[in-house]
Order: structure tokens, then sequence, then C-alpha cells
């Protein structure tokens, strides 16, 4: 059998074309892809392709906030199946980012599990859940009611909306970032509250300008905080749409333990985590860049938040530490605003009245279209209700037409005739339930014809009145700012940042060796006061806490001082690590515990006084017991730790000063006894020695106060009575201030003079005190409290006071 020939092949089809403009052709179409589909959000909601199909497909899936998670990996699935024809990666990363309180001023999801961190991946989808938060709905709501358009999905099998309602200004509250083709949008987070006043002063007022506008909302607002450095960009870019800020973490200078002082940073710039900053802090440090850190430790939990605590070597500035810092690591960091959006599908750089005017007329849109839905609705209702009216009047002949037809049809259209009724009329009573025939339907019935009548007269005067729109719009404007705001979290400065210093070589961050006054409490709290050239210390008009005076010392900031304590010993110590205060306004409330600073854990040790070391001029020590002794403190050994007078067991040392031969030493004791003599009558002993007598005391007294006063002082005496048998803090006492010079001087070693005159139930000083006048009395935690007038007898009884004083000291100046 012969073979067949093989079938003739079909001639070659070869068509040249032009590289170039093919290129051009398809470059061009996935540019435009990437813009309009992918990469920028729509000025009118603010949300990418992505985040808009994975907002509604939640809200078709009934993830509600008042409903369980689900999976997240099943909204990933039900997104890309029905909507994004792209990869599971992309949707679940876009999620999670909807989801992540640090990335978004106001989350639109609820995320339950390992959404990760500003340093950390989230979990896998399989591992997360995840519903719609409740800003989320209102972005979504009213979809229903034919507000916005809807186009076909990827295949045409389902429909999605090409824009969401948006309740609020999505774009603005939550900024938004993306890298198109030829072109990029970083858009910077915003305070919802602010947002919406800036929104509703532009439907007032249409032709507002920028700087109105910037009056509601002076600056960004970042999720994480931070402080706003300068406003020169923030104008830059809500004018022109492009501009440049600088945004540092909050800090603060604290104590982190005995003798160390450290940078706590509570707050970090956008989109900063607390290991890249500590990943950076340390590159500096090993790379000799950065000196005078001692350690960095991450103290970020749940239930404080963030916190890194940076410890400062001994001896360095924090201050100066702390600008060094700013300009080495991401402790200030750099937010550049490029506000592209796509208005009428096209891409535009919008300033900050662009931005808000297209969103007020996206919404006035969405409410004309729900207002006209909602008329087509409820007209539509009322024309079958009085169509059902008119049956339920005549219902006996209604029944009789249909019973006598010989189908629906033709009992449809006898009803049209005899009643004069729509087809849809006519449809909706041969459908009717008998049960409706009844005498409460039709009082039901016309309830809801005249609540219909209502509404349809109320939204046409809607949709006819622009001034009514706009007020709609601004109510539900309002309404959002109510139910989601939130106060402001970025701190605005006006002041631009200091530039950094020009640095050759290292810079010198030691706090210099420069004059300072060391300020002690009565409460135990002292500060340093870094004095400049013809600086004066002054105190706040108004007193806060701890401002009762123990005892300063005038020195230098690297200095060795010595704190003599009621165990008798000296404890030497540098200032330069205590908490610095400003000499115009000295708070002694920032002050740090003196005893907890230098490691002080003897259980009622308490600081007396303070001895600088190389001075000639004796210091004068008072015993509960009531020894006496002056000690010169340049002939102290030098030991860390040195006893300047041998106790008895018992005793202790109750106060010190300076006590040149001029002064006149002041014992007070319990019994209300007051003795004074002159420091000449007491010889400077060495360190071991144990003193002499002082005061005589009577049985069972001790002594409350010890110090000095000068010769040429107007110094008064503070005291404050009570009773042994009364538990201490209770009852305040009875207090009197008098003048010092109405006490006679005796001599040393005797029982001294009356100071006080107990009333009945009274027994003992509980508060002593002789100082300079005026005296200032506070309470055990702090609190100051009012003392009487001065000019009370020496032996007086006092007057009631209405708090309990726990201490009396002088004031600062």
């Amino acid at each position: 059998m012969p073979k067949t020939p093989p079938p003739e092949l079909a001639p070659e089809r070869i068509q040249d074309i032009d590289l170039e403009s093919e290129m051009q052709g398809s470059f061009l179409e996935y540019a435009y892809s990437v813009i309009y589909s992918r990469a920028l959000p729509d000025a009118r909601d603010g949300l990418k392709p992505v985040q808009r199909r994975i907002l509604y497909q939640m809200a078709e899936m009934g993830l509600r906030p008042d409903r369980g998670h689900v999976k997240s990996a099943r909204v990933v699935g039900e997104v890309m199946g029905k909507l994004h024809p792209h990869g599971d990666t992309a949707i679940y990363d876009a999620l999670v980012r909807l989801a992540q309180e640090w990335a978004l001023r106001v989350p639109l999801v609820d995320g339950h599990g390992n959404f990760g961190s500003l340093d950390d991946g989230p979990a896998a989808a399989r591992y997360t859940e995840a519903r719609l938060a409740s800003p989320a709905i209102a972005l979504t709501e009213n979809l229903d009611e034919d507000v916005v358009d809807f186009i076909p999905n990827y295949d045409g099998q389902f429909q999605q909306p090409a824009v969401l309602p948006a309740a609020f200004p999505n774009l603005l509250v939550n900024g938004a970032s993306g890298i198109a083709v030829g072109m990029a949008t970083n858009m910077a987070p915003h305070n919802l509250i602010e947002v919406v006043a800036a929104a509703t002063h532009l439907l007032e007022h249409p032709d507002a300008t920028t700087e109105e506008l910037m009056e509601f909302v002076p600056g960004p607002d970042f999720p994480s905080g931070g402080i706003l450095m300068g406003l020169d960009g923030v104008k830059d870019a809500y004018t022109n749409g492009r501009g440049a800020l600088k945004v540092r973490g909050k800090v603060s200078v604290e104590p982190l333990g005995p003798r160390r002082t450290g940078i706590i940073v509570s707050e970090l710039p956008y989109m900063v985590g607390p290991e890249r900053l500590i990943e950076k802090i340390r590159d500096a440090v090993q790379s000799k860049k950065l000196q005078g850190i001692s350690d960095v430790t991450d103290l970020t939990d749940r239930n404080h938040g963030l916190r890194v605590a940076i410890g400062i070597k001994t001896g360095f500035d924090p201050n100066a530490v702390l600008e060094q810092l700013y300009r080495l690591t991401p402790l200030e960091d750099s937010f550049s605003i490029n506000n592209v959006a796509l208005v009428e599908g096209q891409p535009r750089t919008l300033g900050l009245k662009e931005m808000l005017s297209v969103y007020v007329a996206h919404r006035l849109e969405v409410i004309t279209r729900r207002s006209r839905y909602r008329l087509a609705r409820r007209e539509e209702r009322l024309h079958l209700v009085e169509g059902l009216l008119i049956a339920i009047l005549d219902i006996d002949e209604v029944i009789q037409v249909i019973r006598s037809s010989d189908d629906s049809e033709q009992a449809r259209a006898r009803l049209r005739s005899v009643f004069d009724l729509s087809e849809l009329q006519a449809e909706y009573i041969l459908e009717l339930r008998l049960r409706r025939l009844t005498k409460f339907s039709r009082i039901e019935l016309e309830s809801e014809r005249d609540a219909l009548l209502a509404e349809i007269a109320a939204l046409r005067e809607l949709l006819g009145s622009p001034v009514l729109l706009r007020g709609v719009v601004a109510k539900e404007l309002d309404a959002a700012a109510d139910a989601y705001g939130t106060p402001r979290r970025t701190l605005l400065m006006n002041a631009a940042p200091p530039k950094p210093r020009a640095t050759r070589g290292a810079v010198d961050l030691q706090i210099a060796d420069a004059p300072t006054v060391l300020v002690l409490s009565t409460t135990g709290r002292a500060v340093r006061v870094d004095l400049g050239e013809g600086q004066e210390l002054t105190v706040p008009a108004r007193r806060s806490k701890h401002d009762a005076i123990l005892t300063t010392i005038e020195t230098t900031v690297r200095a060795e001082l010595g704190a003599l304590t009621s165990a008798g010993r000296v404890v030497r110590f540098s200032p330069v690590d205590l908490p610095s205060v400003p000499s115009t306004s000295v708070q002694l409330a920032a002050g740090a515990v003196l005893r907890d600073y230098l490691v002080i854990s003897t259980k009622g040790e308490r600081i007396v006084g303070f001895v600088k070391f190389d001075s000639d001029i004796p210091i004068a020590l008072g015993t509960a017991q009531g020894t006496v002794k002056r000690v010169v403190p340049s002939s102290l050994p030098v030991r860390p730790e040195v006893e300047v007078i041998g106790m008895k067991p018992g005793d202790s040392v109750v106060g010190a000063a300076e006590a040149p031969d001029d002064v006149e030493l002041v014992f007070v004791t319990t019994d209300a006894q007051l003795l004074h003599f002159p420091a000449s009558a007491v010889r400077p002993q060495g360190a071991p020695a144990g003193g002499m007598a002082g005061i005589k005391l009577g049985g069972g007294a001790s002594v409350l106060f010890f110090g000095t006063v000068s010769p040429d002082a107007e110094a008064v005496v503070a005291t404050v009575s009570g009773a042994e048998s009364i538990l201490p803090g209770t009852d305040p006492g009875r207090a009197k201030v008098s003048a010092f010079s109405e006490y006679p001087a005796k001599g040393r070693a005797t029982g001294g003079v009356r100071a006080h005159a107990f009333l009945k139930g009274e027994d003992r000083l509980t508060v002593a005190w002789v100082g300079p006048s005026p005296a200032q009395a506070v309470d055990p935690t702090g609190a100051v409290r009012k003392l009487p007038e001065a000019g009370a007898r020496r032996d007086a009884s006092g007057q009631p006071i209405d708090g309990v004083i726990g201490s009396i000291g002088r004031t600062l100046v």
C-alpha cells in the first residue's frame, strides 16, 4: 500500500517589530500596573488595592470586632482566591501591617498571636489569627447602599469596591509608603482628632488656606511618639507635598542605681526598634566614636512598654553623651515626606489642603449616593404600604376578586383594574399572608406610612441642600473622632534641633570640674546645682516637696567630699553623678536619695552633714546622749570610710556643722531643754576620740537637735510638742517659733533652759530646729507644712497645727 504524503506544513509567520517601541510599550504597561494596582494608595480612602481587598473580604466574611478571630491563612486564602491576583506572601505582609500598632496610628486589623515587632518578623499565617478592628468597620460601612462603584475582580467572577466609603481620612491618619516605577510615596501618620477638626473646618470654609488648616493639624503624630524637631519641613510638606523632618526619641536622665546615672529611652523615632538602636550604640562604642557609655540594657516589656537603659560612666556628662547619641545612632532619625497618591487614577503630589479636599469631596459623594439609595428604598416601601392599606380597607372585595379569578395572572390584572394598583402593589397583595389582615396590622401600616413620609421629606431636603449635606459629613466625622481618636503622642518642638558640634578627633564628654553647690534636704534628697559666673541660687515661687534644707556645701563637680552619717562615720564620694538642677529654679524633689546613692544599707543610718576634706575649719558633732566633739577635716585619714567619733552603744550622731571658734553650739532635747555655748569651749580632737560632755540630760531624755548658730544671724527656734504614748504621725501636736536671742547662754555640760511648755497630755518634743529665719517645715513625705508666725515666748506652749510635721530646716535663700 503506497505511503500517504505528509500534510504540507503551514508557512512560517514571522513578524518584524521595532524592539525599542515594544520595550517602551511593555514597560509603560508594567509601570501603569504597578502604580495603579499595587504601590500607590487612593487619595480617597488611603488604601492600596491589596489593603482594600483585605478589609472588604474580611467584612464579607463577617469578621467583625464582636466575633471571634479566624486563622490569618483563611483570610489570605479568601483574598487570594477571589480578589487579589498575587501571592500569599504579599497579602499576609499587608495584613500584618494593618494590625501593627507601631506601624499605623489607628490599626485596622485586630491581630491575635505573634504579629512581629520593629526588630522581628511575624509568625506564619497558619499560627496567627485576625479579625477587623473597630475603625475598619467605619471604613467599610454602607457598602450595601450603593455608596461606591463596584468593579470586576481579576477573572470577572466576583465584584469588589473600587474605593471604600472611609468614614475618616485614613490617608492622613495612617499614612502610606510604597515604591512604584519612577515614583514613590512616603506619607506620615497623623492624629485622628486633629485631622477631623481640619476636615470639618474645610467643610465649613472651602477657601481655607494651608496655614489655617495647620492650626488644627500642626504636624505628624507617629504611633511610636517621639519628639518632632522643628516645623520647617512640616510646612514644606503641607504646602508642596514634600519635606524632611527630624524625629528624636524621648529620653530622660535618671539614676540607675547607687552612684550610677543613665539615659532612659522611653520612645523612639518612627519605625526604629530597640535592637537596632542598641546595635548602632555598640558599633559606635567599639569603633571608639562614642565615649562615656558603660552598658546598654533593653528593659522593654508588655507592662511598661519601651524602655532602654543606657548606663553612663562616672565623670561623663549625660547631656554631652546624649548629643553624641543623637548624632551617631537612630535615636535621632529623619523622615522624608513625599505625599504621592492616586487622584482619579492619576498619581499626584498633594499638600495638606489637597488631601483633605479630595477626601471631603469623596465623603460628600458617598453621603449623596447613600441618601439617594435610602430615598429610593423608602419610596419603594411607601408604594407597597399604600397598596396594602388600599387592600385592607376593601379586604372582602379583594378576596372576592382573587377567588373569582382563574389564575394568578388574571387575579393580578383584575386587582390592578378594580383598585387602581400598580403591578408591584398587586403582586405584593397576592403574596400577602392572611395574618397581616388584622386591625393591628392596619395601625402598624399607617404608622409606617407616616414615618416613611417623614423620612422621605428629610432625605429630599438633605439632597437639595449642600449645607445640610456638609453638616451630615461633619457630624459623622466628629462621631469617628470621638469613637477612635486618641491624644497626641508625638511632641512638637518649634525650634530646630541644634547643629552637631564640629568635631576633629575625639569629643571630650566628661563633666567639667565647675563650681557647684550640693544641697541636702531634711528628707535626705540631694541635688547638685552647677553655677555659672555670677549665678546665684533661687527657688521657685511656689514651694514643692522636700524644700526644707538640712545643709549645703560649696564645692566643685568632681571634688572628693565626705558624707557624715548618724553612725559617726564619713563616707567619701564625688557629686559628679548626682542629679543636676538649674540654678534659676532649684527643685529638690528632682534629687536623689543620698543614702541610696552612697549604698548605705544599715537600717536607720542617715546623712547628717557634709565634710570638705581639704578644709581646716572644724566640724562639730552632737550625739543623742549629749556628747559633743570638734574635729578638723584635713586631719582625717585618706580612706573610703573613716570613723570620726567613738560612741557608746546605742548612741548616734544627731547633727553636724562647720564650727569655727566664734559660733554657738546648740542642743535641744526631747524634754524641751535648749543649751547653747561657744564652740571655743570644745577643743578639736582626733578621729578616734569620743568627744566630751555637751549637755546634761534629764531622766529618759535624749538630744533631738544639734547645730550651730552664727553670732550675727537672726536665728529662730522652732519646736513641735507631742506625747510619747501617741502613735507617731497621728496627732500633729502644737508648734511655736521664737527668737533665738531669748535663750540665754549657759556653760558646756549644763542643762540649758526651757524651750517649750507642755500642756496636759504632752510630755516630749517631736521635732526641734534652730537656724536662720525663716524656718521651713515639711511632713514625712516632704510636702510643705505651715508653721506659726515667729515671735512666741521661749517657754510658751505653741499653737495647734493642721498637719503632722516630720522635719524642719532652713530655706535655700
